[in-house]
């Protein structure tokens, strides 16, 4: 196969990845997976859909949309390990090589955002459980935080991914968060029994939300992270171990951190989750086991950043750009108050639901997606406007109505028209 002129040897997002570098079985994808799964960000999402939806409501919203995001990304998982390619190389195969500069910018400024909330998100956490243990009085506290953790991301990033992935999630911080997530679970599982668990089971929801306005925003988490998938499942073995490994690793963290949201806000209605977490018998532990974990989701929002940049620009190797996107969200990190999720998240939605969308339309059921990419154009004209149509579909649809949501309508309807209008061979 000949390399397109975009995507010389040395640009690593634009070459697949040589056989004897494929090492991922579907246990260290689900593991990945459900290690990056789990975030104290995903608890406060869940915890957005209470009061308006009642209980039941809320599950089924949960499972539902965590079995399809998911289901999502596994998809995408197999189209990177079959192909080789990194999400930065998929986008030029399906959009040109020119064109796919674009959501390949778009994700770049993403994944800095949501690197810049992580890092938001463990400063705020190791605040309050420094001010919990009596240790963090001063004023001070939450810089040297956010540049602790700053200087974590970039120690870890200037170091192998396979490595980390295979020797320190699978081994050291899986175990750990489990079992975390299962003292938690327990304690306010216990607080709803001293409550009341019927009454809170039958709790009626206030209104303001539909179940599926809600399942848009449970399906923006895993769709937040397929603009990444692929830089990670591209050195997997096997590409339906890829898609199950991830499908499943993601969808039992994204179930139980939702769920564990919507626990929360039931039994201690509060703003600040972090606080809440803490007010749990043993609280101060298990938060800071979660809080270790985090670390891994600012890290994959930096590695994926940092491929993506190095598509663009491949004079600079992964790792270099690895150490300035880390150094850019700690940056920001010092300087952005955290602020409301929900309209952030739907925003990214908006964008990379019918991106994917047509990707995997274009690319799904067995389509050579390197042989696609070394014969590429600088622009292919109907998926590029097939994504813009179906950005604004998905814009459009809750002026008409609220009562369907927006992504799985956009995604179809993405989906649909790429694969008809797909090339023949």
């Amino acid at each position: 196969m000949s390399l397109s002129p975009a995507a010389p040897a040395n640009n690593e997002a634009l070459v697949p990845v040589s056989p004897d570098r494929r090492v991922f079985q579907w246990h260290d994808h689900a593991s990945l997976w459900f290690s990056l799964g789990v975030g104290l960000l995903v608890m406060q999402v869940g915890a957005y859909l209470m009061p308006a939806l009642g209980t039941k409501e809320a599950l089924i919203a949960i499972v539902c949309g965590s079995i399809v995001g998911a289901g999502l990304l596994g998809w995408v998982a197999k189209l990177g390990c079959d192909s080789g390619l990194a999400s930065a190389g998929l986008m030029h195969a399906v959009y040109g090589r020119t064109f796919a500069s674009l959501p390949i910018i778009l994700n770049i400024v993403q994944l800095v955002g949501w690197g810049t909330f992580e890092l938001v998100v463990m400063r705020d956490a190791t605040v309050a459980i420094g001010q919990q243990s009596g240790t963090m009085a001063g004023a001070h506290w939450p810089v040297l935080a956010t540049l602790l953790w700053g200087g974590v991301v970039i120690l870890l990033i200037s170091g192998s991914m396979v490595q980390l992935v295979r020797k320190v999630i699978a081994r050291v911080a899986l175990p750990l968060v489990v079992l975390s997530l299962l003292w938690l679970s327990w304690q306010f599982l216990s607080l709803a029994q001293a409550q009341g668990f019927e009454a809170l089971w039958n709790r009626q929801g206030a209104g303001g939300m539909g179940v599926f306005p809600a399942l848009d925003l449970v399906i923006a988490m895993p769709i937040s992270w397929l603009p990444l998938v692929a830089d990670y499942a591209r050195h997997g073995k096997n590409g339906g171990s890829a898609l199950r490994g991830t499908w499943l690793g993601y969808a039992l963290a994204n179930m139980w951190c939702y769920t564990l949201g919507v626990l929360v806000a039931l039994t201690l209605p509060s703003k600040d989750l972090v606080q809440a977490l803490l007010l749990a018998q043993g609280g101060l532990i298990a938060l800071s086991l979660i809080l270790i974990d985090e670390v891994d989701n600012a890290y994959g929002d930096t590695y994926s950043g940092a491929v993506s940049a190095h598509s663009l620009l491949p004079r600079w190797g992964v790792r270099k750009w690895g150490m300035a996107v880390a150094a850019v969200c700690t940056g920001l990190a010092l300087v952005l108050p955290m602020h409301s999720l929900e309209p952030f998240l739907l925003l990214l939605s908006s964008v990379f639901v019918p991106l994917f969308g047509v990707i995997l339309g274009r690319l799904a059921f067995g389509t050579n997606a390197p042989a696609l990419l070394a014969q590429a154009r600088k622009i292919n004209p109907a998926p590029v406007a097939i994504w813009l149509g179906g950005v604004a579909f998905f814009h459009l649809i809750p002026t008409v109505s609220t009562a369907l949501g927006a992504t799985l309508p956009t995604l179809v309807l993405c989906f649909g028209l790429a694969f008809a209008t797909r090339p023949r061979r």
